[in-house]
């Protein structure tokens, strides 16, 4: 009688054997555990809201449409819960972990370090992949975590290693990404790089421990890329609240530099009132949407001229970075809207900043930055060429635009 109890699966779409459908299962009830568990700590900020007869004014209110996330081991069945106001202020509830836009993960192991992050301590994934994979694989879980974390560790250091200069690198983004993890009293943060080569290709070139206000954090991350053989990008783009930018003067001093207008709005905004901030907002809106330089600058002082009597702190925090915000005129129109923020990075690790508070000590520094690096690499997969890639070549090569337009010099007419 054959002994073995290593089964094979014929396909994800069909459910060919019991152990498929336990892991399916499995799945959807660990998935539904989750999230019941994000509604209740949702809803806990609201119940000293309340009704005049005393009755909660947020409640519950059945739940989204059934929709599937594919797995590795195929369709999952995912419900999300709604909420509803009965005092007529509006709230909707959203699931970090089944955000609207997942449909899909490549594999089991693809999803696993996207939940450590979301908080699951070691503990907490052996009882999780238990529930995956059945009670019959007691023991399998603590060697299966170790298995992949220690893959994670060997891939993370391989890929931090690699050689650079096989592109020409034109863009870069740079960020810090706050882990819930603490050293005493610090909040420890990944050191994030994405750059973008000539053929439009968008990677991770860094992520690394550090401080992300400080120069020698970034410093030692800018001298490591150039040691792997990065050349010098034309343009990089971040918040001004880095030591980023001290680092790359002292590294890459010949790099171009472009403030996150989505940073800034939010720090400008912040020295002003809330009544003020809407028609604010909306002048900020007006700068960067501009078509040409002169008509940003236009709009600039414009909003110099509303502001300054009344709002100073706003207009200083927004005159402090009025080159480095106004750099992207000088590329094709094609990657503006690339070049106006860090959205490579802030779309990728959303879920990371937004997180709640999780437990102390489940993650170490190591741990943080592997996790972080398997989430990123999912991500990379799926990423889309640069927007108008064409031009990253004439980039690259030097020649001039201005206000998103290809400079034809005089030579270049009578040729």
């Amino acid at each position: 009688m054959d002994k073995s109890n290593v089964v094979g699966f014929a396909g994800r779409e069909k459910i060919a054997d019991p152990l498929t459908q336990l892991l399916r299962q499995g799945a959807r009830e660990l998935i539904q555990q989750a999230v019941e568990a994000e509604l209740s700590e949702y809803l806990q900020q609201f119940t000293e809201r309340r009704l005049e007869d005393g009755r909660a004014a947020v409640v519950r209110n059945g739940y989204q449409p059934e929709r599937d996330i594919q797995t590795g081991v195929g369709p999952v069945t995912v419900k999300v819960p709604k909420i509803r106001a009965k005092d007529g202020k509006p709230v909707t509830f959203r699931s970090a972990l089944v955000p609207p836009y997942v449909r899909k993960t490549r594999s089991l192991e693809a999803a696993l370090p996207w939940l450590y992050l979301k908080g699951v301590s070691t503990g907490e994934m052996d009882n999780a992949l238990q529930v995956l994979v059945g009670p019959e694989a007691k023991g399998l879980s603590a060697s299966t975590v170790a298995r992949l974390k220690r893959q994670w560790a060997q891939e993370y250091t391989a890929w931090r290693q690699s050689r650079l200069d096989r592109d020409r690198w034109v863009y870069l983004w740079a960020d810090g990404i706050y882990s819930g993890l603490r050293a005493e009293d610090t909040k420890l943060c990944a050191l994030v790089i994405i750059g973008v080569n000539e053929r439009g290709q968008k990677h991770f070139l860094a992520i690394e421990d550090g401080v992300r206000e400080s120069t020698q954090s970034w410093r030692e991350v800018l001298l490591d890329l150039k040691a792997r053989g990065m050349n010098t990008p034309k343009l990089a783009v971040g918040d001004g609240a880095m030591g980023f930018w001290s680092a790359l003067d002292e590294v890459y001093g010949a790099t171009r530099q472009q403030r996150c207008w989505v940073h800034k709005t939010a720090n400008v905004l912040n020295a002003a009132p809330k009544s003020v901030q809407p028609k604010m907002k909306q002048a900020l809106h007006e700068i960067w949407q501009a078509a040409t330089r002169k008509e940003a600058e236009a709009a600039f002082e414009q909003f110099e001229r509303m502001y300054e009597a009344k709002y100073p702190k706003a207009v200083q925090c927004l005159h402090k970075d009025r080159e480095e915000l106004m750099a992207f005129y000088d590329f094709p129109a094609k990657h503006w809207q690339s070049l106006r923020t860090t959205n490579p990075i802030e779309s990728t690790f959303g879920t990371i900043r937004h997180r709640t508070k999780r437990s102390k000590g489940c993650l170490s520094r190591d741990g943080m930055l592997h996790m972080i690096y398997k989430l990123g690499e999912c991500a990379q997969k799926n990423w889309r060429k640069q927007r108008g890639f064409n031009y990253l070549a004439k980039v690259v090569q030097g020649v001039k635009f201005r206000d998103g337009e290809e400079v034809i010099t005089a030579d270049q007419k009578v040729a």
